[in-house]
């Protein structure tokens, strides 16, 4: 995330920070990249300030098929727990990504309307567009978290690289997981 715009990218340049600081100390370390938390993203259909999926419409970020990775919170905190003692996590990146859970916008609206029994409204938001709103915010900290939606719903920036020999993906390793899926999640707001 080093090309990530301002202010947003002050989140990653603090993690490179820390990261350069533990590697250059020789301290053991297994970094966990958890994908997009699903309290924050699924609930609202993958748009900004939305909590609840709506039964009537929804605003695609461009034509809403970037893939993502979306994550329970306590897959999260699972997975991370089984990295502690497992030497095959020493000095490596845990990349969470099952792949029932790396869809796209587009996909995760389907499985709600599936789950509704009726399709939504759907209008799209321009890549230009969204980036006009972030520019044309005052608030910090709503500038920070458009930004994260930019480069995971126009970018693909959770999807779009292949994990290398210095990672691992979660649900491969630590296949006895049952993750919870994108489609059970959405059943909580029926």
């Amino acid at each position: 995330m080093a090309h990530a715009i301002a202010p947003g990218r002050v989140t990653f340049d603090d993690k490179m920070v820390v990261r350069k600081a533990i590697e250059d100390a020789k301290i053991p370390f297994t970094y966990i990249c958890a994908g997009c938390f699903a309290g924050y993203f699924i609930g609202g259909l993958c748009q900004p300030g939305n909590i609840l999926p709506s039964r009537e419409r929804v605003l695609l970020h461009g034509d809403g098929n970037v893939k993502a990775v979306y994550v329970d919170e306590d897959d999260i905190a699972t997975y991370a727990i089984k990295t502690i003692d497992d030497p095959r996590m020493l000095n490596k990146t845990l990349y969470i990504r099952p792949p029932e859970n790396t869809l796209s916008q587009r996909e995760v609206v389907q499985a709600w309307e599936k789950l509704i029994g009726k399709e939504l409204e759907k209008t799209s938001i321009l890549e230009k567009d969204f980036l006009s709103i972030i520019n044309g915010t005052d608030d910090y900290a709503q500038q920070v978290g458009l930004g994260h939606y930019y480069h995971v719903c126009y970018e693909g920036c959770l999807t779009n690289f292949e994990i290398g020999e210095e990672g691992e993906e979660a649900s491969r390793l630590y296949p006895e997981v049952n993750y919870v899926r994108v489609k059970d999640y959405l059943k909580r707001y029926l």
